[in-house]
């Protein structure tokens, strides 16, 4: 049973045979891609603030700590990404700060918002303005939460880590696993693709790991609306020495995503915090969003590589870089994109020209 699924009434049926099917699978089962895609996008942290205390994670920042963006400095993030050629604004933020965070809700109030997601989609409503399609990653949400926001992002996103019980989730604030699906599922129906991903390395073990992407692929069978997977090896830093995952299981897990998600569900690994030229070969067919002008916030001891160490990565594996969307291409096709989203792409502004042009035929970044 998954922790928490009954009081979120989740409800997946994960077959024990494809549970064995996954713990059987090596990289030798699957197929490389093609193509290896990534986006250029702009890192905007929100807040740090967060109501749970992982073990693993630097993002967060304890009350009187935590920062909020202004609008000020959210628009100058957003015009210094447009300029540099990224498409996607990447709004991060701890899951729904708590209580504690008096002195951020003081902020909020001086803004003109009572909540986090409010404050959201006017920081989405101005990387719109600036040129850039919103892909808010804002942790567990209700659906009024998710509504809130969703008609202004191009995609979404959460991890959802494990479906385990692991202790480095633990404490008062833990997080629960079916409220994470719970939050995939709002996705699915209200609509919006949606990314999302595994943690590998913080105590979960192999059953967990297969037990853990068949219920994203059950979730996205219903749905239809998962775009991509990440397979993400938890990092050493300041709150976290429990170690990384080796070589040799980040290759045998990834193989695994990728035997067991659908086809069209790209499976992504970061290259920064990943050793992606060695798992190329595991079914691997996305390198990520990569931002040129900021740091990964989330892991800020690991730097983004180049655009041409992506390239070198695409070149090792002997298949040609494709630049995308933070919107994957069949989501437009098929009519997924709101209205205020869709007018973005259409737009007659270089903004919307570059949408298009990446839609049309993507691009390589030595001649971008």
């Amino acid at each position: 049973m998954i922790p928490g699924a009954d009081e979120y009434d989740i409800d997946l049926a994960i077959a024990d045979a494809d549970v064995e099917r996954l713990l059987t699978t090596r990289p030798t089962h699957v197929r490389p891609a093609d193509e290896l895609s990534y986006c250029r996008n702009v890192f905007v942290p929100l807040t740090t603030a967060c109501r749970y205390t992982c073990t693993y994670c630097t993002y967060y920042d304890p009350p009187g700590e935590a920062n909020l963006m202004s609008p000020e400095e959210i628009r100058e993030t957003c015009r210094r990404g447009a300029d540099a050629g990224c498409t996607e604004a990447l709004f991060t933020f701890g899951d729904d700060p708590d209580d504690r965070y008096t002195a951020m809700y003081d902020q909020l109030a001086e803004y003109g918002h009572e909540t986090i997601h409010e404050y959201l989609r006017e920081a989405c409503e101005i990387a719109l303005e600036e040129g850039l399609l919103p892909h808010a990653n804002p942790g567990d949400q209700t659906r009024e939460q998710m509504a809130t926001v969703a008609d202004l992002n191009a995609s979404m996103g959460v991890m959802l880590e494990t479906t385990a019980d692991v202790r480095a989730h633990g404490g008062p604030r833990a997080k629960n696993p079916g409220q994470r699906l719970n939050t995939i599922r709002t996705a699915g129906e209200l609509g919006v693709p949606f990314t999302t991903g595994i943690l590998v390395g913080i105590g979960e073990g192999w059953p967990d790991r297969a037990k853990s992407l068949l219920a994203i692929a059950e979730l996205h069978e219903r749905y239809g609306h998962v775009q991509e997977v990440i397979v993400q090896p938890v990092a050493e830093n300041e709150r976290w020495r429990g170690g990384s995952p080796d070589l040799g299981t980040m290759r045998r897990v990834t193989a695994m995503a990728r035997a067991g998600l659908p086809d069209e569900v790209s499976v992504q690994v970061p290259p920064n915090l990943a050793p992606a030229r060695e798992l190329t070969d595991c079914g691997v067919d996305d390198l990520g969003g990569v931002s040129p002008v900021t740091v990964d916030h989330i892991n800020p001891e690991y730097e983004w590589p180049a655009l041409r160490e992506l390239e070198a990565v695409a070149d090792a594996a002997g298949v040609p870089l494709v630049e995308r969307l933070p919107v994957y291409e069949r989501f437009v096709d098929d009519g997924w994109l709101s209205a205020p989203i869709e007018d973005a792409v259409d737009a007659d502004t270089p903004a919307g020209e570059r949408f298009r042009s990446i839609l049309a035929r993507g691009e390589n970044p030595a001649d971008a």
